[in-house]
C-alpha cells in the first residue's frame, strides 16, 4: 500500500486546494495529504513543498526526499538539519520562457524609457525623448543557467547586444560571455541594462552592492528577477538617488512582501513588481511532479536535486 504524500506550504488555503486539485487529475493513484491533516506523520516518505515552514519538515522522521513547486529553494537550504535529505526544484522548462518573456518584456520598458513618459504624463509634459536602436543597447544577463540562456536567445532575437556572466565561463553564440570577479567587473561596466538572473548563495549574498553599483555604467538601469538578497538595498537608492544608475526594476525582495514602509515603494526611480517574473505554471508543474514521483515509486529514483555546496 502507498503511503501518502505531504503537501507541506506556507501559503493561502485556496491555493493549497486548487494545487490538490491538480495532483488528484495529474496522479489519481496517490493520496496528497496538507501537512496539518497527515494523522501517521511517520509514514511519510515524499514532501511536495511550496515556501514550507522548515520546522514542519523536522517532524517528518521517515522523509526521503522533497519535492519543491518553486525554483527557489533557499529557504529549505538554510535549516541544515534537512541537509541529509535530497531537495528537488522545480525545473519545469516553462519556467525559462516565462522568465524570458519577462525580461524581455522589462528590458522594453526600460529600452523606449518608459518611466520618463509615465513621468511626462504626471506632469503633462509632451516631449520626445531620443530613440536608440536595440543593437546599440547592450544588455548584461548576471547567472547563465537554464533561464538566463533562454532570456540570452530572447533578447538577441530582439535585436539588443547580449553580454553574460556566470561562475565558470560559457560559450553561448552571438552573446560575449565573462566569468569571475574581473568578469563581473567587466560585463558591469559594458551594460546599459543589467538583468541579475542569479540564485540565492553564499557567494551572491548582497553581490550587487556599492562597490559594485559602482562599477555599473553611468546612466545604465537594473532589472532583478533573481533573487532579494543579491541586492544590497541602501545601496541601490543611493546610487540612484545620486544618479548614477537611472532605474531598478524589482521584483524579489529579501523580505516579502516587501513591507509597507520599505523607501523602495515610493522612491521615483523604482518600479515595483510582487514578485511576477516567472511565476510556476501550476499544470505544466503539477504534471513534472506526478512523473517524479511516479518514477521514485517504479525505481526509486529520486529526480536530480539541487546541489547543496552551490546553492541550487
Amino acid at each position: 500500500m502507498k503511503q501518502p504524500i505531504a503537501f507541506v506550504t506556507n501559503i493561502e488555503r485556496e491555493e493549497v486546494d486548487q494545487w490538490l486539485e491538480l495532483f488528484s487529475e495529474v496522479m489519481p493513484e496517490e493520496e496528497s495529504v496538507p501537512f496539518d491533516q497527515v494523522t501517521d506523520l511517520t509514514a511519510i516518505e515524499i514532501a511536495i513543498v511550496a515556501n514550507p515552514r522548515p520546522e514542519d519538515l523536522l517532524k517528518l522522521p521517515n522523509l526521503k526526499w522533497i519535492q519543491s513547486l518553486w525554483a527557489g529553494v533557499e529557504g529549505i537550504l538554510k535549516e541544515k538539519s534537512l541537509d541529509h535529505i535530497p531537495l528537488a526544484r522545480m525545473t519545469d522548462p516553462n519556467l525559462a520562457v516565462t522568465m524570458a518573456e519577462a525580461v524581455l518584456a522589462w528590458t522594453l520598458y526600460l529600452h523606449r524609457d518608459m518611466p520618463k513618459y509615465a513621468e511626462q504624463q504626471q506632469a503633462r509634459i509632451w516631449k520626445q525623448q531620443p530613440f536608440v536602436r536595440a543593437e546599440e543597447r547592450s544588455v548584461g544577463i548576471l547567472g547563465l543557467g537554464k533561464l538566463g540562456l533562454r532570456s540570452a536567445e530572447t533578447l538577441l532575437a530582439a535585436g539588443f547586444k547580449v553580454l553574460g556572466w556566470s561562475r565558470s565561463l560559457k560559450n553561448i553564440d552571438g552573446v560575449e560571455t565573462f566569468a569571475g570577479d574581473k568578469g563581473l567587473n567587466n560585463i558591469l561596466n559594458q551594460s546599459d541594462i543589467v538583468v541579475n538572473l542569479l540564485p540565492h548563495t553564499p557567494s551572491t549574498w548582497n553581490l550587487l552592492n556599492e562597490e559594485t553599483f559602482g562599477q555599473m555604467k553611468a546612466g545604465a538601469s537594473l532589472i532583478n528577477f533573481g533573487r532579494g538578497a543579491t541586492v544590497e538595498p541602501n545601496s541601490l537608492i543611493a546610487a540612484l538617488d545620486s544618479g548614477h544608475l537611472k532605474h531598478a526594476v524589482l521584483d524579489v525582495f529579501k523580505k516579502e512582501p516587501l513591507p509597507d514602509d520599505n523607501a523602495l515603494w515610493v522612491h521615483p526611480k523604482v518600479t515595483i513588481l510582487p514578485h511576477i517574473s516567472a511565476p510556476t505554471d501550476p499544470k505544466t508543474a503539477s504534471q513534472l511532479v506526478a512523473d517524479n514521483i511516479k518514477s521514485y515509486r517504479s525505481s526509486g529514483t529520486i529526480p536530480t536535486v539541487v546541489d547543496r555546496s552551490l546553492g541550487y
